[in-house]
């Protein structure tokens, strides 16, 4: 049966942990057949968190060539409080263009929509959907849905810093044993084909594993998730 946006609502309004929020990304991404969905939010203290439908290669590569720190989207949502179409930014700028490419090729679409939202003691997230579609067709669909578009944004931080206060989000997360197996081996410096083979699984298995608990710990990437992990004490090496 398919979602409603009510029960899309009660479900986000329900999640006690950060895999709660990503699968509401899922979900939302077939609810509104949109390319990409995403939550991303800094706390109070600086920490980084995300979820949502972005491949974890497009994540990698985005920090690897540090685009976090020219980003038009970032940078756009910084100086203004209302929601930003992509087209509205300032996309000139050889690095921008570069970024903008680079996107594409990883599958991201044409089209994007982000609303900024800022939260008590310099908490402040983003929220987005992107999407391959012309242009009118993008600007029709924003404007029938822009209002419960605010809403779900709202419902997501309201959550997330449900979880900075202590919700059972921020507990030590729990993952399953092949979970923690994976990890393991990548906190010790295996590439994925060693991990997979001292596992005796397939590296798209491996993946599978990765990716479950990148979700669980609010990684940003694998890197990140094997920090958490390591710092969280989730894991030992």
């Amino acid at each position: 049966m398919k979602a409603t946006l009510e029960t899309i609502l009660a479900s986000l309004q329900a999640a006690t942990t950060l895999e709660a929020l990503q699968t509401t990304t899922d979900t939302l991404c077939s609810y509104y057949n949109v390319s990409h969905v995403v939550y991303h939010w800094v706390n109070a203290v600086g920490e980084r968190f995300g979820a949502g439908t972005y491949s974890p290669e497009w994540v990698d590569n985005y920090l690897e060539k540090n685009y976090l720190s020219m980003d038009p989207v970032i940078f756009g949502c910084f100086q203004r409080f209302t929601p930003v179409d992509w087209k509205e930014l300032d996309w000139s700028s050889k690095s921008a263009k570069a970024m903008l490419r680079d996107a594409l090729e990883f599958g991201l679409g044409n089209q994007g929509y982000t609303i900024p939202i800022r939260g008590p003691k310099g908490q402040f997230a983003l929220f987005t959907l992107n999407s391959h579609t012309d242009d009118d067709s993008w600007v029709g669909f924003v404007d029938e849905n822009a209002r419960d578009l605010m809403v779900l944004a709202h419902e997501f931080n309201k959550k997330a810093l449900e979880f900075e206060q202590g919700g059972e989000a921020t507990a030590t997360p729990t993952l399953s044993p092949r979970e923690l197996s994976a990890m393991k081996c990548l906190a010790q410096g295996m590439s994925r084909a060693q991990a997979a083979n001292d596992l005796g699984i397939s590296e798209h298995t491996l993946r599978v594993y990765i990716e479950a608990a990148r979700h669980k710990l609010g990684a940003l990437n694998t890197t990140h998730a094997v920090a958490r992990a390591l710092s969280t004490g989730v894991i030992i090496v």
